[in-house]
């Protein structure tokens, strides 16, 4: 019991420690979940999950190596990437300065679930970060664990993200009544252009 049990949580605590973070992902997701629309957030919260749950899969199934042999397709993914969340973070900046676009008499400028998966989408797949925090780091930890113990511990990783962005999205409609002032909204959005507009000059640069 011990010998799967204590991979398993060194997989959920590793897993939690990455992705617990302000980033762009995570801010897109608590934007959703804030206006609280199953129909979309459900997809939007599998879409992480299940990403997260193929990239450390593919880091212990060794493809890792492939990534780490393929810089001319990182650098492509880090200007796509790049350009993306610049462009993210000026959509949020005028957002928040546009009142008729926060909440007015308690209803939510909703976001329509084709620009949310594909945004989603695009946020988790042109993130160069996301395959060296996923199939590089967290595969290479899995495979130190034993040819047993690894699947485990990968098991626990996986646990953890599917934990953490549902407690995310879902959990986030507990700050609704925080929102029902176009104020909250404007902060909101100008925090989501910041960490957008920052994170993608940040990987502009190589950084």
């Amino acid at each position: 019991m011990t010998s799967t049990f204590l991979p398993v949580l060194l997989g959920l605590a590793t897993g939690l420690s990455l992705i617990i973070a302000i980033g762009s992902q995570n801010a897109f997701v608590l934007r959703l979940g804030i206006e609280g629309r199953n129909r979309v957030i459900v997809p939007v919260v599998a879409i992480c999950a299940v990403s997260d749950a193929v990239l450390i899969l593919a880091g212990v199934l060794g493809l890792g190596v492939v990534v780490a042999a393929a810089p001319v397709a990182i650098i492509v993914i880090r200007v796509l990437g790049s350009a993306f969340l610049i462009i993210y973070g000026l959509v949020a900046a005028r957002r928040a300065t546009r009142p008729g676009a926060l909440v007015v008499s308690g209803v939510v400028a909703t976001t329509g679930m084709r620009v949310a998966v594909v945004s989603v989408l695009a946020l988790t797949w042109l993130n160069p970060h996301v395959y060296l925090d996923t199939v590089l780091f967290l595969g290479a930890v899995a495979n130190q664990q034993g040819a047993t113990e690894r699947w485990w511990w990968a098991g626990g990783a996986i646990a953890a993200s599917f934990v953490w962005f549902s407690a995310l999205g879902f959990g986030a409609r507990l700050l609704r009544p925080m929102f029902a002032k176009p104020a909250s909204w404007r902060v909101l959005d100008a925090v989501i252009a910041v960490v957008m507009i920052a994170l993608g000059v940040r990987l502009a640069l190589g950084n």
